[in-house]
């Protein structure tokens, strides 16, 4: 069963959520929510091919990707950044002191929602 489009519709929320995390200012939220979003949306991409991709670190699940189709080389850049707010923003022990929400910036929030919005433009070109 073909389930992209529930991938896609989640992804499409989740990006909405870091929008709304970042209006809120849990620039961490955002970032994680931008994250989540830019997985699902690549994850779609393998579930209407039929195919499973584990995992949640983006830059490997675009090079899974790039076996099948010329993956932009920004996109591994705008991936290794994003993975990068997978874990430190919801664990206090990431740091050596201090609370994820202490530390996420507005800037952090605006690039990391931009490189998902990357992902997804690239990911929606794939699937339609």
């Amino acid at each position: 069963m073909d389930r992209s489009r529930d991938w896609w519709v989640q992804a499409e929320a989740d990006l909405r959520h870091a929008e709304n995390a970042r209006r809120d200012g849990t620039y961490e939220w955002a970032c994680f929510a931008a994250h989540q979003a830019a997985e699902k949306a690549l994850k779609a991409v393998f579930e209407q091919r039929g195919q499973k991709v584990w995992g949640h670190t983006l830059t490997f699940v675009l090079q899974a990707l790039q076996e099948q189709v010329d993956v932009p080389p920004d996109l591994f850049n705008r991936a290794k950044i994003l993975d990068k707010h997978y874990i430190p923003t919801r664990y206090p022990n990431s740091l050596e002191q201090g609370a994820p929400t202490e530390f996420y910036t507005k800037q952090e929030a605006d690039d990391a929602i931009r490189y998902s919005e990357e992902i997804l433009q690239f990911c929606d070109g794939l699937l339609h």
